[in-house]
């Protein structure tokens, strides 16, 4: 599938957006540059699961990652980490799946812009979808169970895998798929994701899994962390956790 990248400049644009509504993107518009890629498929797939979408969004989390490692993870990685290149694609290619799929972005520039062009980084679901096929593919190989196992691993810990996924020290897929196979054969995920209580120093909201995290970045580099087995890992997370959780030390 061969398409125009966008100019820069589309982003915010209320012409940009008229334009898309009234089907006025067309190849030859003001819009798009005279640079074309290629990609292998044109095959749709999810691209938003946030508040506003109805259904089932861990199917579609995984049914995203699914059509992107089978149709778009063969291209470099130059092009499916590159914003433009979804954004145009999205735009240029998917139009009227993507307004079946969320018609909102029809009647608001603000939707649309959530959905469609949103920045191509830790919030957006494309980005995270694209991470997740890309560590997954590498690390179960051909293994098709325990890969549908590791797509609901990160989706039911997504507030964790957002938060590790900041990190630069920690965004390699190795460290992240381990982290998440300790939280899950320690079964601490539900506190992981609880709120510390009495608290107030460290913060509003203060969760107990980023605080682990912050801890276990803390102690880099006299703790190789991202190099640690998963044995190694579970040791080093129940420590961090018994900083804030208490009961994690009485409860082994």
């Amino acid at each position: 599938m061969q398409f125009k990248l966008l100019k820069s400049g589309y982003k915010k644009n209320a012409d940009f957006y008229q334009a898309f509504v009234n089907e006025r993107l067309t190849a030859d518009s003001e819009f798009f540059s005279n640079e074309v890629v290629y990609f292998p498929s044109n095959k749709p797939f999810p691209i938003y699961m946030g508040v506003k979408k109805k259904g089932d969004k861990k199917q579609d989390f995984i049914d995203a990652i699914q059509v992107i490692t089978s149709d778009y993870l063969q291209t470099s990685r130059e092009l499916h980490f590159e914003e433009i290149v979804w954004h145009s694609y999205f735009v240029s290619c998917q139009r009227e799946y993507i307004i079946e799929q969320y018609p909102d972005i029809l009647e608001s520039q603000a939707d649309f812009e959530n959905i469609v062009t949103k920045n191509f980084d830790w919030e957006n679901y494309v980005y995270k979808c694209v991470l997740v096929a890309e560590y997954v593919a590498d690390y179960s190989k051909d293994n098709a169970e325990q890969k549908l196992k590791l797509y609901n691993l990160v989706y039911d810990n997504l507030d964790l895998f957002n938060y590790i996924i900041k990190y630069p020290l920690f965004r390699n897929g190795d460290f992240v798929l381990k982290f998440l196979e300790v939280i899950d054969e320690l079964k601490i995920s539900d506190v992981m994701k609880a709120k510390i209580p009495n608290r107030p120093d460290l913060g509003k909201d203060e969760r107990y899994g980023r605080r682990v995290i912050l801890e276990l970045n803390k102690s880099y580099p006299v703790i190789l962390v991202p190099m640690l087995t998963k044995e190694e890992l579970k040791i080093e997370v129940e420590k961090a956790l018994a900083l804030y959780y208490p009961q994690a030390d009485s409860e082994k």
